[in-house]
């Protein structure tokens, strides 16, 4: 069956050419189990052909003015938005999203990536001081660091990938970037546009590979003083570890176990689908996703009762069936993983209220041998147990009852992880003060994964280092000086 038609073989893409690898990875279809594309087994060689490339191609981009460097960004996010379709298709095949998301939410953002950068590079401005008893003035400048090494993850492979590819371009670096082995698709497609958008052979290079190969090699390239990296806070450990010797300047964007506070005045018809959106969009494969909820007590057994209700009408299937709500899982491990959390927390004595080994899947035929798994609820956890201490990232949440304020910020905090939070309730004072105190880099009040690019973005504690935004995003990949003038 996976090989009955030729498969789609990738190459890497280095200084504006697309180079053949000398050996290659299987990558699958998570929605058949099939094999779908051959992705390059990068390492040594690969990268430090890219990482020359960059460097070649830093002092011609670099120069350029932020209006030239804007255009090219725009033209390029026209180019995609004008393939938005086969963007979305791609994607949802490599990942095993469903068609539906990737069409709303990942290309879309990809191409806003581009044109928000496009933007906001044209609108910043330096510092400037006077000391005039010294006679002195002093003012700041900001410059491009010089080859940027992004590696980006498999849950939104090219939303991600371009948050960092337009930034770190629109401040005048060039990049070799390392996609997910997993996902590698749509980076291959985006680089085929590059010329034709303008952007200077060598400014993005695009080396795929896994990450103890292509990655590690990447971060261990001396001349890459800087790197991105969203994915597991194990590999980032690793990542800080490698580059520690080269004093390498870190993004760093990780896990989370993100809790959502409903107390007993929140509006639950606003809150129990956004909830059920915030736990299972993209088959909870978010590091934003919600998958632990606290529910005050007077409302516990109501949210409970709506909420799997609600849980139980999300369709899993084929995820270029439009009507879907739940796509694959992106690898057979994975699902394996996930499922081993559901395991444990039923032999620690909670209960699953609808899911994973609960409810039977019933999947198209030709999906039969795909990684799909049911919305899955879990209650009566205990807040030590590992299904609420650490990321599962699949469509797995835990719903637990709490009684005061006081007790639910505590243990909201209570884990290693501080990403993102939401807040459910129509007191605005409480909204606040508990907006406050919780450990999260953001912190959502009556919504969810609503973003204004413009401001800061990353976690707190093991969720990573560093934030990516307008400003966040232009101070990583600039360098400032700052410049005394005696007059």
């Amino acid at each position: 069956m996976a090989h009955s038609k030729a498969l789609l073989v990738l190459e890497n893409f280095i200084g504006g050419k697309f180079v053949p690898c000398s050996s290659y990875i299987d990558s699958y279809n998570p929605s058949t189990g099939d094999v779908y594309c051959r992705v390059p087994d990068s390492g040594r060689e690969e990268v430090g052909a890219a990482v020359k490339a960059a460097k070649a191609a830093f002092p011609i981009w670099s120069s350029k003015s932020p209006l030239e460097r804007s255009q090219i960004l725009n033209k390029l996010a026209d180019l995609i938005e004008h393939d938005l379709e086969a963007f979305a298709q791609a994607e949802s095949m490599d990942q095993g999203k469903t068609i539906t998301f990737a069409r709303t939410v990942d290309i879309p953002r990809a191409v806003y990536n581009f044109r928000f950068f496009a933007s906001s590079i044209l609108h910043h401005t330096t510092e400037c001081t006077e000391m005039a008893t010294v006679g002195c003035m002093h003012y700041t400048s900001r410059a491009p660091v010089g080859v940027a090494g992004l590696i980006s993850p498999w849950n939104l492979p090219l939303y991600l990938l371009t948050w960092k590819i337009a930034p770190a371009i629109a401040c005048g670096n060039t990049v070799v970037a390392k996609p997910s082995e997993m996902t590698s698709v749509t980076a291959w497609m985006m680089c085929k546009l590059l010329e034709k958008a303008g952007v200077p052979h060598g400014v993005v290079n695009v080396v795929f590979g896994t990450g103890a190969k292509a990655g590690e090699a990447l971060v261990c390239h001396p001349n890459v003083p800087l790197i991105s990296f969203t994915g597991s806070t194990l590999t980032a450990q690793r990542i800080m570890e490698k580059s520690a010797p080269h004093c390498k300047r870190l993004s760093l964007e990780l896990g989370g176990k993100n809790p959502a506070i409903v107390f007993d005045d929140a509006d639950l018809t606003q809150c129990i689908p956004t909830t059920l959106r915030s736990s299972f969009a993209n088959q909870g494969e978010i590091c934003l996703c919600t998958s632990r909820i606290f529910v005050q007590r007077g409302i516990y057994s109501e949210f409970l009762k709506r909420f799997v209700a609600e849980a139980k009408k999300w369709k899993v299937g084929n995820p270029s069936d439009p009507t879907v709500d739940v796509g694959a899982l992106i690898s057979k491990e994975h699902l394996e993983k996930v499922r081993s959390y559901v395991k444990k927390a039923q032999a620690e004595g909670a209960r699953v209220l609808c899911g994973e080994g609960v409810d039977s899947l019933a999947l198209p035929t030709g999906n039969q041998k795909g990684y799909f798994m049911l919305p899955t609820v879990i209650a009566e956890v205990k807040d030590e147990s590992c299904c609420m201490q650490e990321e599962i990232f699949g469509p797995v949440t835990c719903v637990v009852a709490f009684d005061t304020e006081e007790e639910v910020i505590e243990r909201a905090n209570s884990v290693k992880y501080g990403f993102g939070a939401t807040v459910w309730s129509s007191n605005v004072g409480r909204v606040h003060r508990v907006a406050q105190r919780l450990q999260s880099g953001l912190v959502w009040t009556n919504c969810w994964l609503v973003r204004d690019l413009n401001l800061p973005f990353g976690g707190m504690k093991a969720s990573g280092i560093g934030r990516e935004g307008a400003k966040d995003s232009y101070e990583f990949f600039t360098e400032v000086k700052t410049i005394t003038i005696k007059h």
